[in-house]
């Protein structure tokens, strides 16, 4: 039987009883009516990775791919190198053009086509070295044009910079205006909160949300044909409900709310949201077969495919969430999905053993530990790295 022992969130060691009853990961058997894309991770080499807190990266592409094309198989669009736990904290811009590149090349071939949009930002210099708006600019246009060339979606990801130099309303202004401008298709805006990353506090501008909000509208309004939507990640749903009730027509709101997916998605009968989150790739079969659920109508489903999903996800994204990617990491691993469960500086440390024991548990619940025999095994050796027999 499966049994394992696990450490307890207050310090205990507790018996668990895996349940075991997976959702098989497939493709959706009907079109969606929302659009989904999951925000993926990286995998770092563990016999190529130096020094792995100092310098690039040694990224194992074969499993970082493999995740990529795990997710595709299962009808989800993929937001790629973005991310807290990813740029900025043990990817830099030449690791993730790269990825970037190897993506496009995997998600052209793919059968299913999927739809890729990539984070294009102002990593490739210290936020200090940034003095002016146009400093700024000239960053995210390099990305933006490398992103553009290797035939992705552009995200114009929230930059550190903005807050480093004291931006103005009117700077964010001057530099959306010019990106949007200079675009060769619609980009998406995102906008992230500083419990993902406290140096973006006061993006947009103004700490005040309703300031800020009136900011990144008038943007949008004013290029609404450049502009494909915008992601919001404030963890407040009614941020979001307010904030694409106010959107142009045609313009999308992309979730992500990692808390309260479920609900902003479905919508309120006149505005709903589309998704663009982490926890998505924590969560895929139960994602991919609720919106299939949703497009053909059967909200029953849809809500019990993802009610369990909502503590697993609260629990993998909890304070400080900015290490939220190690959790998707674990049970990319537990699912095989990857091979080994070594990040980028490494980062699988930002986590404890009770948090992965919690994450374990809540997963095996809401049916995503898609191999369980293989799960038990990897997480009993996890145990056994911390002297948990």
């Amino acid at each position: 039987m499966n049994m394992l022992t696990l450490p307890t969130l207050d310090n205990r060691l507790e018996a668990y009883q895996l349940i075991g009853d997976p959702l098989i990961p497939r493709a959706p058997r009907v079109p969606l009516n929302r659009i989904a894309f999951a925000a993926a991770h990286v995998v770092s080499s563990p016999l190529e990775e130096r020094d792995p807190w100092l310098g690039s990266p040694a990224v194992d592409w074969e499993n970082s791919l493999r995740f990529r094309n795990w997710l595709w198989d299962q009808g989800l669009g993929l937001a790629e190198a973005m991310d807290t736990a990813q740029r900025g904290m043990g990817v830099d811009w030449p690791t993730a053009k790269e990825l970037i590149q190897r993506t496009m090349r995997d998600a052209k071939a793919h059968p299913l086509k999927p739809r890729v949009a990539c984070g294009a930002g102002t990593d490739q210099k210290p936020r200090e070295d940034y003095r002016t708006p146009d400093d700024i600019l000239a960053a995210y246009t390099e990305q933006m044009e490398a992103i553009e060339a290797a035939g992705g979606q552009v995200i114009l990801m929230a930059s550190q910079a903005f807050p480093a130099i004291g931006a103005t309303a009117d700077d964010y202004v001057h530099v959306y205006q010019k990106l949007l401008g200079q675009a060769s298709a619609p980009v998406i805006l995102h906008w992230l909160g500083d419990m993902f990353d406290p140096k973006l506090k006061g993006y947009w501008g103004s700490v005040d949300v309703a300031t800020a909000m009136n900011t990144v509208l008038a943007i949008i309004e004013a290029n609404p044909v450049k502009v494909d939507g915008i992601k919001i990640s404030l963890l407040e749903k009614t941020y979001e409900e307010e904030l694409r009730a106010r959107l142009p027509d045609g313009v999308h709101l992309y979730t992500g709310d990692d808390f309260n997916y479920a609900e902003l998605i479905v919508g309120d009968g006149e505005h709903y949201s589309h998704a663009l989150l982490g926890a998505f790739t924590a969560i895929a079969p139960a994602a991919s077969q609720a919106l299939e659920a949703l497009a053909q109508g059967d909200l029953q489903t849809y809500h019990d495919l993802f009610r369990p999903t909502v503590p697993l996800s609260r629990e993998i994204f909890k304070a400080p969430t900015q290490f939220y990617k190690a959790g998707i990491a674990f049970l990319a691993w537990l699912n095989d999905a990857q091979s080994h469960f070594i990040m980028p500086g490494g980062f699988q440390s930002s986590r404890e053993i009770s948090h992965y024991a919690e994450v374990f548990r809540l997963a095996d619940k809401a049916r995503l530990l898609s191999k369980p025999d293989t799960a038990v095994e990897r997480m009993g050796l996890l145990l056994k790295l911390h002297g948990v027999e």
